[in-house]
This record gives structure tokens, sequence and C-alpha cells, in this order.
């Protein structure tokens, strides 16, 4: 049952992240990894508020591990911050990584703290 809840939210977290990637390069272009920048900084928002929440293992399963952990990509933030690095764009990548670090951060306690007022 693990499986399955991890593998439906992942299927749906997937398909969501490929989603919001291609409409941010759509609008603001492909210079910057805005859709990996977006998903990411939102993921960390929502799990705050889902880790608000006390959730059921379950619920967890499904949207913690599994439609946030498909949905947020580590992966991608890593190879498009080492490619903005080799292509000389250093304020683009600096830019890029130390800001999906600290609004990611910044998103996740306030995800949890809008979540823990309501």
């Amino acid at each position: 049952m693990t499986l399955l809840f991890v593998g439906i939210g992942g299927s749906l977290g997937a398909v969501s992240r490929f989603w919001v990637g291609k409409m941010m390069s759509q609008k603001f272009g492909a210079d910057f990894p805005w859709g990996t920048f977006c998903v990411n900084l939102l993921g960390a928002l929502l799990l705050g508020i889902l880790s608000a929440f006390d959730a059921s293992k379950n619920v967890y399963l499904l949207l913690g591990d599994g439609f946030l952990g498909a949905f947020t990509t580590f992966s991608s933030f890593m190879y498009e911050g080492f490619n903005l690095f080799k292509s000389s764009e250093k304020l683009n990548a600096f830019a890029y990584v130390v800001g999906t670090v600290i609004l990611g951060i910044v998103g996740y306690f306030a995800g949890f703290g809008i979540a823990k007022m309501l």
C-alpha cells in the first residue's frame, strides 16, 4: 500500500513539474531556469504547510514523499546551476543556487507558519 500512495503522488507530481516547467519557460524564456526555481520554492512552501498539519502516514506518503518528492527536483537544480556556471553566467548561477536555498528555507517556514495560523 505504501508504494501505491507514493507512486500515485509521484506520478501526479512529476507531470505537474513538467507542466509548470514548460509554462514558466514559455512565459519567461529559457535564459534562467524559472521552472525548476518555481517548483522547488512552491514545493518547499507546500511541504511546510503539510508538515504543520498532523497528517496521517498515508496522506504524507501520497503528498509529501510522492507528490512533492516528484514535483521538486534536486537533480535538475544541480544540473541547471552547474550549466549556468559552465556557460559563464556566474551572476545568474549564484542567484539561482543561493536564491533557491535561502528562499526554499523561507518558503518552508512560511508555509508552516501559515498553516499553524489556520
